[in-house]
């Protein structure tokens, strides 16, 4: 499992070479000037001159890249040029931010969809069968920015009226945007909120960290909930009409140990794919719930970089997310050999 692991982290290397070079050229292709679009009124031949001289846009295309790539083995990912600040101090500024939103999203995922694509199958053409598909379905229809902001006013703006004398503004009781409540006097030592909170004892910071991650995660989460739910019931269907299942049930084992040894785990072994793929997506979905709640994680601020063409700024935090990636795909494979030790590796 060791060599595995160590043999997987090597071959991340020319993946993320190839991935600097196509990111580059990517990049440069875009349409528009990166230094008028950085100076927008303020441009003038002379300023444009002058910033494609100080940032080396002048150069040759493979004069550039080398550069790039020299100060990228040195450490050194860049400044923004729109905002003057080192990229990777930006980025461990707001990365926290995006992994505590995305790991919360998955959490509810995983939480709510395998139990409920488990029971789902077990019940397969039945009532509760019937919902779940239909919610799935649902869940990948609606867009994360509609089911957002149908979040936010339900239970952070409210509802006018009542349904059967309860009024609906009470349903409106969690924070409607940012990461915490600025009255509160946290001490934040990881930028991890929720974590700081509970390294720090201060309880009452850690709570409310979470209930500012509830909405967005539920908003995050859904298309991961969906599909989950989908792969979970149509792998446990699979399982249940497998021989060894008929042949545990004919021996009369209980259910609790078929369900645990027999059903779940091999039926988890699709399930942990898409949980993995999903990982990476939420990483580099956030963008559109951190801007409606708010969240200055780097979804949003990639955004903003793409409006200006800020390639230091692109480029490194693009990096990043794509190691994020590689190794949240190595933990997935790692956790099929814990799952299934016919698949581990010497």
């Amino acid at each position: 499992m060791l060599r595995f692991a160590v043999r997987r982290l090597l071959l991340m290397v020319p993946v993320l070479f190839g991935l600097s070079i196509l990111l580059f050229m990517w990049l440069r292709a875009l349409p528009g000037d990166p230094a008028r679009a950085l100076l927008g009124e303020k441009a003038t031949p002379d300023s444009i001159a002058r910033l494609n001289e100080v940032y080396g846009f002048n150069k040759p295309l493979w004069q550039q890249y080398f550069i790039y790539t020299k100060a990228l083995l040195s450490g050194d990912f860049g400044v923004s040029p729109r905002t003057g600040e080192p990229v990777l101090g930006t980025f461990l500024e707001r990365f926290p931010a995006t992994i505590e939103l995305a790991v919360a999203a998955l959490i509810f995922a995983i939480a709510v969809g395998i139990p409920l694509g488990y029971f789902a199958a077990k019940r397969a053409g039945g009532l509760l069968d019937t919902i779940t598909v239909g919610g799935s379905l649902l869940g990948v229809v609606i867009p994360v920015f509609v089911l957002a902001y149908l979040l936010k006013v339900v239970f952070a703006v409210g509802l006018p009226g009542s349904v059967f004398g309860f009024p609906l503004s009470d349903l409106a009781f969690l924070p409607s945007s940012g990461r915490q409540n600025a009255r509160i006097d946290a001490t934040h030592i990881t930028n991890f909120y929720v974590l700081d909170g509970l390294i720090t004892r201060e309880w009452d910071a850690a709570w409310d960290a979470v209930l500012h991650l509830i909405l967005p995660a539920i908003a995050l989460g859904s298309i991961p909930l969906a599909i989950i739910v989908r792969m979970t019931r149509a792998s446990v269907i699979d399982v249940l009409n497998e021989d060894y299942v008929r042949t545990a049930n004919a021996k009369g084992l209980a259910r609790r140990v078929i369900t645990r040894r027999h059903v779940l785990r091999n039926a988890m072994l699709p399930v942990t794919t898409v949980i993995g793929l999903q990982a990476g997506a939420l990483l580099a979905g956030a963008v559109l719930t951190e801007s409606v709640f708010a969240i200055n994680g780097i979804g949003s601020y990639l955004f903003t970089a793409i409006s200006s063409l800020d390639f230091a700024v692109l480029q490194g935090f693009i990096l990043f997310i794509a190691v994020v990636y590689a190794l949240v795909n190595l933990a997935v494979d790692l956790l099929y050999g814990l799952i299934d030790p016919r698949l581990r590796t010497a």
